[in-house]
């Protein structure tokens, strides 16, 4: 549901997980709530310790919380066979029509893989049967700030201790850093965190973070012993990261471009080609992971130009089968398709470089 439609909502739901509660203390029920969350994020990691922490103070229908990360990879995003028998919630990811998701939170402009999806979810808002279940809301900067609202609006939580959490991921996840020098030297506990979060490559370091993102501050968790024995070789691989991007880059008519597919990495800081290039107003950068080629698509954040004048990014690579925001997305293609992925960043780069020419040069080059 649309967060703005939400007040008037609380009683039904507390009549709801009092029915729950009463035929779970009958049956002497033990549930797992299995929250799926957008893995390599800042914003997925907060979404998902939101959550929880939402779930344990006002929904109270689980003994236990589990956590699986979900990637945007070629193909399927979603296996069938990970939804767990208790409750199952998405956050900050695409939409699932599964039966077994019980909890869903998205604030995507490409939320829906599918036509389909996009029905189911607004078959279940029209008939009431997910309204206190599943929500989207585009408009939110950030997946935690959505879920904070609805938390507190809806469910009546207290999240005024959450205020530092909620403001970095809105930060974070919309680029409001105040410059291109503060997002790529990360002076902040937050930025750094994030650098650790998109860098991870096993299954086990984001889970053992989440907990912790609502039960300290960001600098408590900076400090916790598993996070910086990590901090200093990934802060050395960040500072060859940008020295790597500096040889690669190039910008030519507003686009910078690089690539980096030959030094295979789990992340580089997404700010580094416009600290680099500061005049450049998009960037399409190539690399690639144990798992995908990456065509990443972004605007620079500290651009002159006005929103009417900027490209829906996220329209651009919904065409490619990848999606995001209007100012940032992304594709992902199979390890062993560079070749596709080489076309797509061609295509969109003449594409962008069309679109960053001022009106009379435009007209100019149609002749």
């Amino acid at each position: 549901m649309m967060a703005g439609g939400l007040t008037g909502l609380r009683g039904s739901l507390c009549l709801e997980i009092r029915t729950v509660a009463m035929r779970r203390g009958a049956e002497e029920l033990r549930l797992d709530c299995r929250i799926f969350f957008h893995d390599k994020c800042f914003d997925g990691a907060c979404s998902a310790s939101l959550f929880m922490r939402f779930h344990r103070e006002c929904v109270k229908t689980a003994d236990s919380f589990s956590f699986r990360g979900l990637v945007h990879r070629a193909g399927g995003l979603f296996d069938e066979a990970e939804f767990g028998g208790g409750e199952n919630a998405i956050v900050d990811f695409k939409y699932s029509a599964s039966a077994k998701v019980t909890w869903w939170f998205d604030h995507h402009l490409s939320a829906f893989l599918t036509a389909e999806d996009e029905a189911d979810f607004k078959r279940g808002q029209a008939d009431g049967s997910q309204v206190l279940r599943k929500f989207y809301d585009a408009t939110y900067t950030s997946c935690t700030g959505l879920i904070a609202d609805i938390a507190r609006d809806t469910f009546g939580m207290n999240v005024e201790p959450l205020q530092e959490l909620i403001y970095w991921a809105n930060i974070v996840d919309g680029a409001k850093y105040e410059s291109a020098k503060a997002a790529v030297e990360m002076a902040e506990p937050a930025m750094k965190l994030t650098m650790v979060i998109e860098s991870s490559s096993g299954n086990e370091l984001v889970p053992r973070l989440i907990p912790l993102l609502t039960e300290m501050s960001l600098q408590e968790v900076l400090e916790q012993g598993f996070v910086q024995e990590l901090l200093g070789p990934l802060m050395a691989r960040h500072w060859a990261g940008l020295e790597l991007i500096r040889e690669r880059s190039r910008l030519e008519r507003g686009v910078i471009t690089f690539d980096i597919t030959d030094q295979p990495t789990e992340g580089y800081n997404k700010f580094i080609p416009y600290y680099l290039h500061p005049e450049g107003t998009y960037n399409v950068g190539l690399s690639k992971s144990s798992f995908r080629v990456k065509v990443s698509v972004g605007t620079n954040p500290w651009t002159t130009k006005t929103a009417d004048e900027l490209v829906n990014l996220a329209a651009i690579c919904e065409r490619y089968g990848g999606g995001g925001h209007a100012r940032v997305g992304a594709i992902s293609f199979p390890p062993d398709r560079e070749d596709a992925a080489r076309v797509a960043v061609a295509e969109i780069v003449a594409e962008l470089q069309g679109a960053d020419l001022p009106s009379a040069e435009m007209t100019r080059a149609k002749r």
